[in-house]
This record gives C-alpha cells, sequence and structure tokens, in this order.
C-alpha cells in the first residue's frame, strides 16, 4: 500500500511538473478561434494531431510534431501564438 501510494504521488508530480505553470489571458468565448482551425493548421505544418482541449485558458495539443517527435504543446486561443510554461527551456522553444 506504502509502494502504491507513493507512485501515485510520483505520477501526480510528474503530471504537474509537464504542464509547468501556463496559462493564456481570460478572454471572451467569441473571441477564441475554433480549436479544429488550430488543428487544420497544425497538420498543415506536418503534426499529426491526437488531441486538441482547453488548459488554463490555452489550447493543450498533444501529437506528433513535423519533426516525428511527441509533443505536448500550448497555444493561445485567439491568436494560436505558442505559449511557453515557466521554466520551459530554451532550447525547447521552437
Amino acid at each position: 500500500m506504502k509502494h502504491l501510494l507513493t507512485l501515485a504521488l510520483t505520477v501526480s508530480a510528474a503530471a504537474a511538473f509537464a504542464h509547468g505553470n501556463v496559462s493564456c489571458p481570460a478572454m471572451p468565448k467569441e473571441e477564441k478561434k475554433p480549436q479544429m482551425e488550430l488543428q487544420k493548421k497544425l497538420e498543415a505544418e506536418g503534426w499529426k494531431v491526437r488531441k486538441v482541449k482547453d488548459y488554463n485558458g490555452c489550447y493543450e495539443v498533444y501529437g506528433i510534431d513535423a519533426d516525428g517527435k511527441k509533443a505536448e504543446v500550448f497555444y493561445n486561443p485567439k491568436t494560436f501564438e505558442r505559449v511557453y510554461a515557466e521554466g520551459e527551456k530554451a532550447a525547447d522553444k521552437k
């Protein structure tokens, strides 16, 4: 039981770290572009998008990027500009 609790805490901490501190400014729903529009944009750039969802006011995208790497990336829903998590390495920023 003790090991199960340790594992659960480790997994939840890893998930929190993966998101880092990322958020987008609050905006009215009518200012947000549709998620499908972002998905089509990324697919046109060579992505294989698995899922797009809302997270802290941003669009969170899961998939395979144009370089063939597994990706979890955040975008501003109004501008589709990439949003970087606090502490994300500069080398990770593409």
